[in-house]
């Protein structure tokens, strides 16, 4: 059993991350140029606009009007890239968050780059479901409209790799520290949970997927506890020693949806993956079914933060319950 909260993402903050983010700026270019019929002539609502770029790939579908609600301070610069492109009598910035701004009149579609680290921490989905059942029309679009959450037992490299110093110091300064080792991979394997590039090479079976939200119908209610069963067959003889999970989110288009995908599986994103530890490296072989539950619920210190529990069976894994509540 693994009980981690994810918190910090390795202290780096969401918005700096997505100034790095070109892949997924294309799929939305194309999730809404295909989404041209939907669009044209219709008005949106963009929540959580950032620098604006979604609304104006909005307009530039044939939206009749958007409006680009942001609260914090880059809504300064959203007004710039609108007027820079000729845009302010399509697009609206509005400073505020979405919960507490009036708009003057219903929306058409939602559009929105609400995911976060293992899609719902640091995420804006709540914003995006409040947006919903107040603007949105009956039969309104959301972009994105599904997301779906896999998991995968993983060999990850970097434990390994950072226990290995305490091997090397008596060689560089004559000081045996090795005694070190296990203290070290304790407070490794029992740290938060870290957001990395996984390889395909660290994935030790075919990720499974444990939970799906529909936008169109998913309620904040459902969100306090995302759970769902997985089960994994590995590849190999090999130790696991942590969990990649990771999501997709899909557009629908009119001839064949657009995915998204963080899969280690594909091009990297700036949400990467994210890892939860095991309290030890476990050895499986060839076949080994690696089963189990996993639970996302809201940290009660902030409902943007993210608790998990993890509980996995198999025949040659056993964890202790030392992080679990």
């Amino acid at each position: 059993i693994l009980f981690c909260i994810l918190q910090g993402a390795n202290e780096e903050k969401p918005r700096k991350r997505k100034l790095d983010k070109t892949r997924q700026d294309t799929l939305y270019f194309d999730s809404y140029s295909d989404n041209i019929e939907s669009l044209r002539g219709k008005v949106v609502l963009d929540v959580g606009a950032g620098t604006g770029l979604l609304s104006v790939f909005c307009v530039q579908a044939g939206a009749r009007k958007v409006y680009a609600v942001e609260a914090c301070s880059i809504a300064e610069q959203a007004v710039k890239v609108v007027r820079q492109n000729s845009m302010e009598g399509r697009i609206d910035v509005i400073r505020g968050a979405v919960e507490t701004v009036e708009l003057p009149e219903a929306v058409d579609a939602i559009v929105s780059e609400w995911m976060g680290y293992a899609l719902l921490h640091e995420s804006m989905l709540n914003s995006v479901l409040y947006a919903r059942d107040k603007w949105l029309k009956s039969g309104g679009l959301i972009l994105p409209s599904r997301a779906e959450l896999y998991i995968a037992p993983v060999a990850d490299p970097v434990v390994e790799d950072r226990l290995q110093f305490w091997d090397t110091v008596k060689d560089q300064y004559g000081v045996d520290m090795t005694c070190m080792s296990d203290f070290a991979r304790k407070c490794i394997m029992n740290s938060d949970i870290r957001v990395n590039s996984v390889t395909v090479e660290d994935v030790l079976a075919h990720p499974a997927r444990f939970a799906e939200l529909d936008l169109s119908s998913v309620s904040v209610e459902e969100l306090r506890s995302v759970k769902g069963p997985f089960r994994c067959t590995s590849f190999g003889a090999a130790a696991v020693n942590a969990f990649c999970v990771y999501f997709t989110v899909t557009f629908p288009c009119a001839d064949k949806p657009i995915v998204l995908s963080t899969s280690p599986f594909k091009a990297e994103t700036h949400w990467k993956q994210a890892l939860l530890y095991l309290d030890a490296p476990v050895d499986v072989v060839q076949d080994t079914v690696v089963a189990g539950t996993v639970s996302m619920y809201p940290s009660e210190d902030s409902i943007r933060h993210i608790l998990w529990n993890n509980v996995v069976t198999c025949p040659y894994l056993h964890c202790s319950t030392d992080r679990c509540q």
